[in-house]
């Protein structure tokens, strides 16, 4: 089965589009050595599939952060990516976590989806999380934003000890409102029946002819999805700058190295003191 794709379908005779996306190789780098518990591994899965299928909805080029952050032991978890679909994520706990669904993880907060087209403006919506699930959350999130009807189906899996993680999208085209109406409830009472485990496991062709054999998807091809964190030295030694070179070589003279872990990818970059003194000059 070929991972890590977006796969992009319309239908020739009934006024909606879809989306499907299956993610297993990024999905696991993300998680990897973070020590994650089971319920924020498949929070991150969901958003992970969420913000892949955002970009292909919302139609930008450029950056996009999916954020959730509340009082609840998940403080936040955020997922960063582009329209090109390079992917990162990171959550941040302050307590056990102990329940599955977003009230139990991020308590009492919002869905912040921040745009940072390449041309253009920025855009932040803020959703506050009142549904069980990030899927209904998101629902309501097209609904009051983009006045789009819209149903989203996840499914991961972290039990194996090899992640899998996948996700539906199902929308409205505003063409003529009767018809697409019509045709929505259709083939939302067919996406209804897919089970997890077909989303995880079975092939994008096979879930979308078993989905709509009789309808004719119009498949187009798809986009590969990767894990790409995007850290380097040279950004590293950016954000060293801010701190301040005394501070730098204190910490040297403490600990025999400046050492800065990036939090999405957990690499290390090692400065000495000659490394710090050459940053300055």
């Amino acid at each position: 089965m070929q991972q890590d794709l977006l796969h992009r379908y319309t239908f020739d005779q009934l006024d909606a589009r879809g989306e499907l996306v299956q993610i297993e190789q990024a999905y696991n780098e993300m998680i990897t050595d973070h020590n994650y518990p089971a319920q924020v591994q498949a929070l991150l899965g969901e958003l992970l599939v969420a913000t892949c299928l955002l970009t292909a909805t919302l139609k930008f080029e450029g950056d996009i952060a999916v954020q959730l952050q509340g009082d609840g032991p998940v403080k936040y978890a955020v997922i960063n990516g582009d329209h090109q679909q390079n992917m990162r994520g990171i959550a941040r706990l302050q307590g056990e976590v102990t329940g599955s669904t977003i009230q139990e993880q991020i308590g009492n907060g919002v869905m912040v989806l921040t745009i940072t087209p390449t041309k253009g403006e920025r855009y932040q919506g803020i959703v506050p999380l009142e549904h069980d699930t990030l899927a209904a959350c998101l629902e309501a999130y097209f609904a009051q934003s983009e006045q789009l009807q819209t149903r989203l189906w996840f499914a991961t899996d972290t039990t194996q000890g090899h992640a899998k993680a996948a996700g539906l999208l199902l929308q409205v085209l505003p063409v003529n409102k009767e018809k697409s109406i019509t045709d929505f409830t259709h083939l939302e009472a067919l996406s209804n029946t897919i089970k997890a485990e077909e989303l995880l496991e079975l092939d994008a062709e096979t879930v979308l002819t078993r989905l709509y054999h009789e309808d004719n998807p119009r498949v187009y091809e798809p986009q590969a999805i990767q894990f790409k964190c995007g850290c380097s030295r040279e950004k590293t030694i950016t954000a060293l700058v801010n701190i301040g070179q005394q501070t730098l070589l204190d910490d040297v003279i403490e600990n025999g190295e400046v050492k800065i872990s990036c939090h999405y990818c957990l690499k290390d970059y090692v400065f000495n003191e000659q490394d710090v003194k050459s940053i300055f000059n």
